[in-house]
């Protein structure tokens, strides 16, 4: 088992306490009166300061053991912004800021990151704070491509480093609530999961800016290809294959967690695939704007990605021969039928939007050491059904994917899009 560096820190600090302990200590130093010491704080650091970061590292910080010491970010307004954030929490101007997060993962005096960049530095970003010493909280999707996630899995593995991906609905009792319902067998046979999305936008095209001032655009690019600078990527990086993949991966990994949580196939995966898309003629972003994936398991089990409509319109079913159960992710709110079931519910769910809970779980596991609720094998699974599915709408075809091997059946072509060349020097 890995000794963290909390671990050691705490060691290092204790051994000198003893060697000249003071008559009178504050109980704050000493963790009385429900405070925590400094010696047993958690200490943690942002990569990629952002608007997804700016909302969830106030849950980090709402733990007393949990002490935020620097940001790191690509852009200079995110840095000073994270850093007045930061500061404003603690009334101090203690949080240091950097460029290059590499340099942050330098710091020996860091326990754990917050890893909410773009998707195209969550896995490699991830790698490098485990091979630094450091637990790691990332955003999901977890990875680019099915390959970062085997390699993120093995390397959390061989490191023994604690992993949490952002798949926060695991730790949301409106989703256990539908995955224990649906396993209860209370709808019956539980045959079925729909997952509903929203629609990819239609971008108008743009032409090459120059890089604004304060922007270190080779560090955000990172490992994905150079394109010149246009706006239109560099907000939305999310609807271009090079940065991104879409909505059918970027939320379809949060319904495809869930659909493997109720379906208890935490270890392997869909089977077989087929969709349809449509790619708008003369759209800038290069991905569909609206798209459909039925993913089959190997006992004939069915998981149907759908991206289209409004956002306010996604949600989750679980379909039984009996029943159905489903949560709507704009509201929390629960519907089924037979209604009767719902009256098995004790507590009104927090929403996803509160990712406290699944915070807290990745905070334990630091301390025991022990599996987070999203574990980098489970994340990694629910992740690459989200990725075969683009594969999928890509390529116009039906695919056989072997969960064991990782590889498609008799396609070339779709094993060729398992991986990605990174660019130059960044590497696996």
């Amino acid at each position: 088992m890995k000794h963290s560096s909390l671990s050691r820190r705490h060691f290092l600090k204790a051994s000198a306490l003893a060697a000249s302990f003071p008559l009178f200590v504050p109980s704050s130093v000493l963790g009385r009166e429900g405070s925590v010491s400094p010696s047993e704080k958690i200490t943690v650091a942002t990569i990629g300061h952002g608007n997804r970061c700016a909302a969830v590292i106030p849950f980090f910080m709402q733990f007393d053991e949990v002490r935020c010491i620097a940001v790191s970010d690509s852009r200079a307004e995110r840095r000073a912004a994270g850093k007045a954030q930061v500061d404003r929490h603690y009334s101090n101007e203690d949080c240091v800021t950097y460029t290059d997060f590499r340099e942050l993962l330098a710091r020996p005096d860091l326990d754990a990151v917050l890893i909410a960049t773009g998707d195209r530095w969550h896995a490699l970003a991830s790698i490098l704070a485990a091979k630094a010493g450091k637990d790691v909280y990332s955003e999901k999707p977890m990875t680019m491509t099915i390959e970062e996630g085997r390699a993120l899995v093995e390397t959390m593995q061989r490191l023994g480093t604690v992993y949490q991906c952002g798949h926060q609905r695991r730790s949301v009792d409106s989703y256990r609530f539908q995955v224990e319902i649906a396993q209860s067998g209370r709808i019956g046979r539980f045959h079925t999961v729909v997952a509903q999305m929203w629609e990819n936008p239609v971008l108008r095209p743009q032409s090459p800016h120059p890089v604004p001032p304060g922007v270190d655009y080779d560090m955000w690019l990172g490992p994905t290809p150079w394109h010149p600078y246009i706006p239109a990527r560099f907000n939305g990086w999310n609807w271009f294959w090079d940065t991104g993949g879409g909505t059918l991966i970027n939320m379809g990994c949060h319904y495809t967690d869930i659909a493997q949580w109720g379906l208890d196939t935490d270890d392997t995966g869909p089977i077989y695939y087929e969709g349809t898309a449509e790619f708008v003629p003369g759209n800038f972003a290069d991905i569909p704007r609206v798209a459909q994936v039925n993913c089959t398991y190997a006992d004939g089990r069915k998981l149907i990605l759908r991206s289209y409509g409004a956002f306010g319109e996604r949600f989750i079913r679980f379909i039984g021969d009996e029943g159905w159960i489903q949560v709507d992710d704009e509201t929390n709110v629960i519907t089924a039928e037979p209604a009767s079931v719902l009256k098995l519910r004790e507590i009104s769910a927090r929403s996803w939007a509160d990712p406290g809970g699944h915070i807290g779980n990745f905070l334990r596991c630091i301390r025991t050491r022990q599996e987070t609720i999203c574990s980098p094998e489970k994340s990694h699974r629910a992740t690459s059904i989200g990725h075969i599915a683009n594969i999928c709408i890509r390529l116009g075809q039906e695919l056989t994917w072997d969960p064991k091997t990782e590889t498609f059946l008799n396609n070339d072509h779709a094993n060729r899009m398992i991986s990605r060349t990174m660019r130059a020097p960044w590497h696996l």
